[in-house]
């Protein structure tokens, strides 16, 4: 019945190992493939068509948080989006914005947006060009990964790399010690048997 149990206990350490390190692979592989796509990109990363926007503010508050992530989808027809649309327009300034269509104006050929931020009090002052239009905003939100996406591109992000590494490394090391420490115990159990048993003939 012990050794069903110590089998059984073995059997669960070694699931939970396994577990552990495929978590830190993951991580460290998440945080590399963020960090080389930022760098290279020279912004946000960006996956199948589809790019990642970091909010610096908080004018879409509640449904989109500061510090957040967004995936936006390219605007291929700027001159189609409705009234509810949330869209991102780049300003004069090269400022790029995201906020909500709250009309559409229809001027012969050329269309212009109103918008205005979901936790704003009024629209915004200069209506939107369709042409200045970037992406449109599609509902896919992560929190506060920006702030990290922001770091990774920062002078210090090529730190994101050594923390998961750094993790594994001390995880593969104790799993190491672990193991030498049971071959170290294993032979000392066996001269205790011997010696017990070997005491027990004499008597």
């Amino acid at each position: 019945m012990r050794y069903k149990m110590k089998a059984k206990n073995q059997k669960i350490k070694k699931w939970v190992n396994n577990i552990v390190t495929g978590i830190l692979m993951i991580l460290l592989i998440t945080v590399a493939t963020v960090v080389v796509i930022s760098k290279a990109s020279g912004g946000e990363p960006e996956f199948f068509g589809y790019q990642l926007k970091t909010v610096l503010s908080g004018s879409m508050e509640p449904g989109i948080q500061t510090g957040s992530i967004v995936a936006l989808k390219s605007a291929v027809v700027k001159t189609g989006f409705e009234k509810g649309d949330v869209i991102t327009f780049q300003t004069e300034e090269d400022i790029l914005i995201t906020h909500r269509i709250t009309e559409v104006v229809r001027t012969g050929d050329s269309v212009l947006y109103r918008t205005k931020g979901d936790n704003n009090n009024a629209e915004d002052m200069n209506p939107v060009l369709s042409d200045n239009v970037v992406a449109k905003y599609t509902g896919f939100t992560v929190p506060y990964v920006g702030y990290f996406i922001n770091f990774s591109q920062s002078k210090n992000g090529a730190l994101l790399l050594l923390i998961p590494g750094f993790l594994l490394l001390i995880y593969s090391a104790f799993t190491i010690w672990k193991v030498l420490s049971v071959i170290e115990l294993r032979p000392k159990k066996q001269v205790d048997i011997v010696g017990e048993d070997s005491g027990k003939s004499t008597t």
